[in-house]
């Protein structure tokens, strides 16, 4: 693994809880931290016991954790429960008013919900779902904006036991239809529309475009937006029905199915190596102890907070942060549709501001944008509601730390820096706010039951290379749909089986706080968007003028990761008419957050003598660093024409 500066990453300055924070932390002192960590290590089915014992069972589980057969983990065996019934039901008795969402549409519109009233909102769906004929066990792809609809869809189909699979609702028809197939989903649940900078997304007709061909498709469930208007659509007769049609009759009661621990709750895909995505799968108990767990302590959550987490639910931070994790905790959730910076770059605080947000949780990427579009849009509103600040999706640079203490956080809120994946299902490392002194740009420490450790590619410990978790923790996915061998090579492939593998570089500072570098595989993020290079050079070469393809991540201001493709194409082709071209395929078939900030059409692409790109290279000259060793190359000269080309281009 390549040496980093490490300069550019430690900074020496730390900032205390601050006192009045800590005073009415649910967790105080740094002593007790220590305790339930040692526990949590030590013995972690003493101490999973006792926080599984927080939530509702219908029956209990004969032993807390299997090792049986590694790496297939099992948590909670034999146990019943309902993920729903815990974020509902539960709470019903003491606390049916509270409110348990306030959402706010891109154009102003406005609505909430009490917990009594998401309950029935979700039986009512629950009962649609039966009622076209999905059970316990069957695959139902969501594809909504963000409106309360779709958290009811989610919850209505943990009720009854069916597995969702949310799809990103800026997907292109393509990545939709994979996915769908894949998972053989049964039912697609989706909207007549959205709003995403004041214009119309026309999501069914997407839909109807990816569902084609798809013979595993039987329904096709479709929520009306706008409460005064249906948004033009073509509905299929037999297949396509109006949810506010079919639910009309149908009851706001409704027995929650008793699911087995182990049973799916969900799966979700993320980008894959291979260019094919990956559907990550994620088992009811342990995915819900994680979240509720960490949401409890790491987001310090009290009975008056308005928690808002900007994610989409589509990606595995919506899942965990937006919806399961949140209300297993009966918080309040501000939910919003639309854009930062609709109508104007203010819209965030303006949010803030009017609905009294006291938790906020965001990515860096949205960080930077911020700082960008300057302060003046913060100073202008009040935003004394705020008491805690979150960062997830990437590695916040310690700048853009500085400014969110500095400006939102206006100096008197803990920021919680956390790391995780959509296969660790919740978060990892991270701050206690009440309890740790944190510093810029680190995740600080690991959460109760997560042992990390750093390893050379020889399995050496190390304060410096690759980040691997040494233990089982009940969050982790059980694998990879339909391909339990890839789950297996993919993510105990290495080390000999010993370790999670986390693809992720890290360090460790002189008191053990870690800094996650990112990732060392071929992901790139791109504002919190984890995009395959394999995939996007798929797609590239489709177009037939492109003989090879290879696209990397570099550094991007605002981003985090921007992308930029390295192309050989056909002698005579022109390539200024083929950038718009080509993006315009990338953005049709996976997506516009996928488009590439520069191509560079080069007439060869280093490679080894066995053929294989050395990316390592490319990154090297993109973001004019020292090239590093090139005598493996076949062909060592082709670098400098390669880096001409960047230059010229």
């Amino acid at each position: 693994m390549e040496e980093i500066n490490r300069d550019s990453f430690i900074r020496n300055v730390s900032f205390p809880p601050p006192e009045g924070f800590k005073q009415r932390a649910n967790i105080k002192s740094f002593e007790e931290y220590q305790s339930l960590y040692r526990e949590s290590i030590q013995s972690p089915e003493t101490f999973w016991s006792k926080i599984a014992d927080e939530l509702h069972w219908f029956s209990p589980w004969t032993s807390v954790l299997d090792e049986s057969d590694p790496p297939f983990y099992k948590w909670f065996l034999n146990a019943k429960t309902n993920i729903a019934y815990n974020c509902l039901d539960r709470h019903l008795e003491d606390h049916e008013n509270k409110t348990a969402i306030m959402f706010e549409g891109e154009l102003g519109d406005t609505c909430s919900w009490t917990y009594m009233q998401v309950f029935q909102e979700t039986c009512k769906f629950a009962n649609t779902l039966l009622s076209l004929g999905v059970r316990k066990g069957d695959r139902v792809a969501i594809y909504m904006p963000l409106v309360p609809e779709a958290v009811f869809a989610m919850l209505a189909c943990a009720r009854i036991g069916a597995v969702h699979n949310v799809i990103f609702g800026g997907f292109a028809a393509e990545s939709i239809r994979s996915r769908i197939l894949d998972s053989t989903a049964k039912m697609v649940i989706t909207s007549d529309g959205g709003y995403r900078r004041g214009k119309v997304l026309h999501l069914k007709d997407i839909v109807d475009e990816a569902v084609h061909g798809c013979d595993c498709v039987e329904k096709v469930l479709v929520v009306r937006r706008s409460q005064t208007e249906l948004l033009p659509c073509q509905m299929t007769e037999g297949r396509d029905f109006w949810y506010h049609e079919v639910s009309s009759n149908k009851s706001s009661s409704h027995e929650a199915e008793r699911m087995d621990s182990e049973d799916l709750l969900f799966m979700l895909y993320t980008s894959g190596t291979t260019g094919k995505p990956k559907g990550i799968v994620h088992s009811t108990a342990g995915y819900m102890i994680g979240t509720y767990l960490t949401t409890k302590y790491i987001f310090d959550i009290h009975d008056e907070d308005v928690y808002w987490c900007t994610a989409d639910i589509g990606w595995i931070t919506g899942h965990s942060y937006v919806v399961y994790g949140p209300m297993l905790n009966r918080a309040t959730i501000f939910i919003y549709e639309g854009a930062p910076n609709y109508p104007n770059e203010g819209r965030f605080w303006e949010l803030i501001e009017k609905h009294k947000v006291s938790v906020f949780y965001t990515a860096p990427t949205a960080i930077r944008t911020f700082m960008r579009w300057g302060d003046d849009w913060l100073t202008r509103r009040d935003l004394s509601s705020l008491r805690l600040l979150g960062s997830v999706g990437e590695p916040i640079n310690p700048e853009a730390w500085m400014w969110y203490h500095n400006v939102v956080g206006q100096q008197k809120c803990p920021i919680v820096d956390t790391w995780w994946q959509t296969e660790t299902g919740a978060i990892m490392i991270s701050p206690l706010p009440g309890v740790t002194t944190c510093k810029p740009g680190t995740a600080t420490l690991p959460f109760f039951g997560v042992d990390p450790v750093i390893l050379t590619e020889e399995g050496e410990e190390t304060d410096y290379g690759w980040l691997a978790i040494r233990k089982p923790w009940p969050s982790m996915l059980r694998g990879i749909y339909g391909n339990p061998e890839r789950f297996k090579q993919g993510y105990f492939g290495h080390w000999e089986g010993k370790y999670y593998y986390t693809s992720d570089g890290a360090m460790k500072d002189s008191e053990g706080y870690y800094y996650i570098i990112g990732r060392l595989d071929d992901i790139v993020n791109v504002s919190g968007h984890r995009i395959s290079t394999a995939e996007l050079e798929g797609v590239l070469i489709e177009d037939p003028v492109v003989v090879e393809a290879a696209v990397i991540g570099v550094h991007h201001e605002i981003k985090g990761q921007g992308l930029v493709g390295f192309l050989i194409i056909k002698e005579g082709s022109d390539g200024q008419s083929l950038v718009q071209r080509l993006n315009e395929l990338v953005g049709n078939k996976i997506g516009r957050f996928s488009l590439l900030d520069k191509i560079v059409f080069v007439p060869e692409l280093p490679k080894t003598r066995s053929g294989k790109i050395m990316r390592r290279l490319l990154r090297d000259i993109a973001e004019k660093r020292e090239l590093g060793n090139i005598t493996t190359l076949a062909d060592p000269n082709v670098i400098e024409a390669i880096a001409k080309q960047f230059k010229d281009s």
